[in-house]
């Protein structure tokens, strides 16, 4: 045991100080959405309208937003092979070309929301929750070209290994947004009292805020003027470099889209089981969320490692790297689901006084934890893949997994064998589980395969 934990120490190491700072903004970003619903529960009381709402459009926006920013995250393995080898010209054509085209693509999604808001009406949702989730989905929408800037230098830093600006840029922006939801969601300060559309307007004011800083900061660093000199010649406007990170962004943007629509398809019929399952799904899903951070986090590290190993063609190091993520991914995982199921009737009370949300979502904490291991594989697995830009791949496993198990098998369980909220979340127990196995197989036969090309490259020199 010893043995292993010092073959590996080097690697945890430096796995956990690129993930770091990412855990940080994570832990911001699920605060803010924490405060969001502890803000917005508290200001329904005992109404689970509101929060109910809240849950609707966001899980509705949070689809369109997934597949946007997923295009985006085929940035960072590209600059990354690229920064190992030096090459910064090719970098910052990339950034460039990629801010433009992911401003546009932001502004194209916000248009598609907005065409899609009638449809908002048809889902088999309380008319009354529908009314109140409308505006605060419509301020979502109209944040996505800001969001799409920030996820442009986001992604190009993380590339170059730097994880530190998005911490920065968040930590002052989920600040903002929880002063701005005290402000416009109950109407202090003179602001009128916006309930949860207040909570809608200050998230949008506060992407602005996070994608004006992370530009500032770019800006003002030194060691980026490389790059900015050659972002600002017309000559690196190229197709080609939109197409490469098309090629990268969009099946990223499909398995997140998939992984994603599980979660959105199961918060929908929640709706189908009244507004006490929304709400309580709403809570659930953003505690699963506060644990699903750190994993997040570990697989955003795991890509910048294994496309700098990539880059560099260092498989051992590249093996040794993805084994020591999965063993930090298990490790917190277990954690959170032990946390889960041992304080699951004490945590709901902090976010309402609906007897039965409480209930439903002491039941719903329980499936939770049991579906986090698998849920923290698959997600490592995707950085791993992500790295090695062996991306083709991960689009048929999520439909696979999400599409023609999750889903199905959650509808079943929960309405033909009336297992209920509980029955829908059990369904993601054998999709999550399904995208691990596949995907670590890929993974297997992936490295593999570059093994023996490296070893044909050194016996042909």
């Amino acid at each position: 045991m010893t043995h292993t934990f010092d073959r590996y120490k080097e690697q945890y190491r430096r796995n956990l100080t690129l993930a770091f700072p990412v855990v940080l903004t994570q832990v911001g970003q699920i605060l803010t959405q924490v405060a969001d619903n502890l803000m917005v529960g508290r200001y329904g009381g005992n109404d689970p309208t509101p929060l109910a709402a809240v849950s609707f459009g966001g899980s509705v926006s949070f689809l369109f937003f997934i597949a946007a920013i997923g295009i985006a995250m085929g940035m960072t393995p590209l600059v990354g092979e690229l920064y190992v080898q030096d090459k910064h010209k090719q970098s910052a054509s990339l950034l460039l070309n990629g801010m433009l085209f992911y401003v546009i693509l932001g502004i194209a999604t916000a248009t598609v929301q907005y065409l899609a808001t009638p449809l908002l009406y048809c889902l088999g949702q309380p008319q009354e929750v529908v009314v109140m989730a409308v505006p605060y989905y419509r301020m979502m929408y109209m944040s996505m070209p800001f969001v799409m800037l920030f996820f442009a230098f986001k992604q190009f830093l993380e590339g170059t290994g730097n994880t530190h600006a998005e911490l920065m840029a968040t930590i002052v922006a989920n600040a903002a947004n929880i002063f701005l939801n005290w402000v416009f969601i109950f109407g202090n300060m003179g602001a009128p009292e916006m309930g949860a559309e207040g909570a809608g307007f200050a998230t949008m004011l506060a992407r602005i805020t996070a994608s004006v800083l992370i530009v500032a900061y770019f800006i003002g660093r030194s060691r980026y003027r490389i790059y900015l000199t050659d972002i600002f010649n017309h000559k690196q406007y190229s197709w080609r470099s939109v197409v490469k990170l098309m090629r990268m962004g969009i099946p990223i943007s499909a398995q997140m889209f998939l992984e994603t629509s599980a979660f959105v398809g199961s918060g929908i019929m929640m709706g189908w089981l009244g507004k006490e399952a929304m709400s309580a799904n709403q809570i659930a899903i953003t505690l699963g969320n506060c644990a699903f951070m750190i994993v997040i986090s570990i697989g955003a590290a795991t890509t910048i490692r294994v496309s700098h190993c990539f880059g560099m063609r260092d498989v051992e190091q590249m093996k040794l790297s993805v084994r020591a993520s999965y063993h930090l991914v298990l490790a917190w995982n277990a954690i959170a689901a032990l946390f889960f199921i041992s304080l699951r009737h004490v945590i709901p009370t902090y976010f309402t006084d609906n007897a039965e949300v409480i209930v439903i979502t002491s039941t719903l904490l329980v499936t939770v934890a049991i579906y986090q291991l698998s849920d923290g594989l698959q997600n490592v697995s995707v950085g791993v893949l992500r790295g090695l830009q062996d991306v083709k791949v991960i689009m048929p496993i999520a439909i696979i997994s999400y599409w023609l198990l999750n889903m199905p098998v959650g509808y079943l369980l929960a309405f033909t064998f009336h297992l209920g909220p509980s029955g829908l979340y059990i369904g993601f127990f054998f999709g999550l589980s399904s995208a691990a196995v596949l995907m670590m197989t890929r993974i297997h036969h992936s490295i593999k395969r570059m093994e023996r090309v490296v070893k044909q490259r050194g016996t042909t020199e």
